[in-house]
């Protein structure tokens, strides 16, 4: 079981080596309000003062990471879309792009159970923007907090853009509804569910782990300089790729029982109460 941070013993006396911070935002990083906590603006300056980068890593997309992070955006690495676009500065450093006939099926599947009553949209996520058939603002509103750049069109297997993944959204519980549905790709390619109402379907070879365990070989930065932040289950493999991993107070099951240690919760700002503690810096608890 992971070592909760209420128990200081496993702590190093003094700062930790860290070189590199990746948090998952939503359930991590944002509380369950979605506001990034105000003390991390100058905790941002501070880790760029020492030379640690800090990286969002997230299913959102690019374009919204970036708009979240705008005025601190330079040199800051974006893990987006659960690992297949990794950007700095506005250059991909990385992509694990979909075949399009997968991404159509997918899409194709969608209808199906549209059809047949599942209150459930897709939304095929390419490099410039992420695109939707389903026009119903419930749904919208839905799609705009993960994708700010996104268009409704007639057909999303038609589009011309490089599919990175294919997310889909439930308005019911899409582990126990919409996943199985999609077990015919589960043979070939990763069906992840992202969140209670979301699931993404991805290469085999995509994930949040791969991305960061590529960022880390291009920077030449260790696992064990490397802290970790997650809740869910997208954030497994990027959990394994550091020796400071940390599931949130609250998180899936699998999450703790695959992270080494335990923060306090998203709405108890645990990802910088943890870096201040590990790092050694202040905290004041400010949230904007």
């Amino acid at each position: 079981m992971p070592t909760s941070l209420l128990d200081s013993s496993h702590l190093p006396a003094g700062p930790a080596d860290i070189r590199l911070v990746v948090t998952d935002m939503d359930g991590t990083l944002l509380d369950d309000a979605k506001r990034i906590p105000g003390g991390l603006w100058p905790m941002l300056a501070e880790l760029r003062r020492r030379g640690v980068l800090f990286s969002p890593a997230s299913g959102r997309q690019y374009a919204t990471l970036h708009r979240q992070f705008a005025e601190v955006a330079e040199g800051m690495v974006f893990i987006a879309e659960n690992g297949t676009y990794v950007v700095r500065d506005g250059v991909e450093l990385s992509s694990d792009p979909l075949d399009p006939a997968v991404a159509a099926g997918v899409a194709r599947t969608v209808r199906r159970l549209a059809a047949g009553g599942a209150d459930v949209g897709a939304v095929v996520c390419g490099k410039r923007s992420a695109y939707v058939e389903r026009t119903d603002e419930a749904f919208l509103a839905e799609v705009r907090k993960y994708y700010v750049e996104h268009r409704i069109v007639e057909d999303v297997t038609a589009v011309e853009d490089d599919v990175i993944k294919v997310a889909l959204f439930d308005f019911g519980p899409v582990e126990h509804t919409t996943a199985p549905a999609l077990a015919e790709f589960a043979a070939t390619h990763q069906v992840v569910v992202t969140g209670e109402h979301w699931v993404d379907v991805m290469n085999r070879t995509a994930n949040k782990g791969t991305a960061l365990r590529g960022l880390q070989q291009a920077l030449g930065i260790t696992p064990a300089q490397t802290m970790v932040f997650g809740d869910y289950l997208n954030d497994l493999e990027m959990l394994d790729a550091a020796e400071w991993s940390f599931a949130m107070a609250g998180a899936h099951p699998e999450v703790i029982r695959r992270a080494r240690h335990l923060a306090p919760s998203n709405n108890d700002d645990g990802v910088l109460r943890t870096v201040a503690r590990v790092l050694g810096l202040p905290y004041d608890g400010e949230r904007a």
